[in-house]
């Protein structure tokens, strides 16, 4: 009985997608995320260059061309978009490496791109990861864990309800 009483089964966690500090949306460089443009989220200031599943879901979308998004649908129907730096597109995938499929089931931890760091420092691109609820799908963000030190699948950086 208690059980049920503090399940947190109406809850859905997405889980750092890369170490890191986490930041509100606000604070990235970039007026399309920042003004929450694409939805609401979070974002990750990166310590490492690979980008992995913040839950068990569907991948969706991949820009193939620029190789510096993917796009996930978890099994509640939300949808997810994790958009790696600002202004990489402009790249057209130099430097990104997927490492993942159109269609997968992917588990939380799974990794889905990495990045070389130095060819984004070399354009003095920011390699800030954006992770957006690009179709929410009836849910909202219940918590933001903002200035934090994420570690990749293990942190908790947003709560669904």
């Amino acid at each position: 009985m208690f059980k049920n009483l503090f399940s947190k089964k109406n809850e859905n966690l997405l889980y750092a997608f890369c170490d890191g500090e986490s930041l509100d949306l606000s604070k990235v460089n970039d007026e399309v995320f920042s003004q929450k443009m694409m939805g609401e989220g979070i974002a990750i200031k990166p310590s490492n260059t690979k980008v992995y599943a913040p839950c068990d879901s569907e991948i969706v979308t991949i820009m193939m061309e620029s190789k510096h998004a993917v796009g996930l649908r978890t099994k509640e129907g939300i949808e997810l978009l994790i958009h790696v730096g600002i202004d990489t597109v402009n790249l057209k995938g130099e430097g990104f490496s997927i490492h993942c499929k159109e269609n997968q089931q992917v588990k939380k931890g799974d990794l889905l791109l990495s990045f070389d760091r130095e060819v984004l420092k070399r354009e003095n691109l920011d390699d800030t990861i954006m992770l957006i609820l690009a179709e929410p799908n009836g849910h909202e963000i219940k918590k933001y864990h903002v200035g934090e030190t994420m570690k990749a699948s293990e942190s908790i950086l947003l709560e669904i309800k």
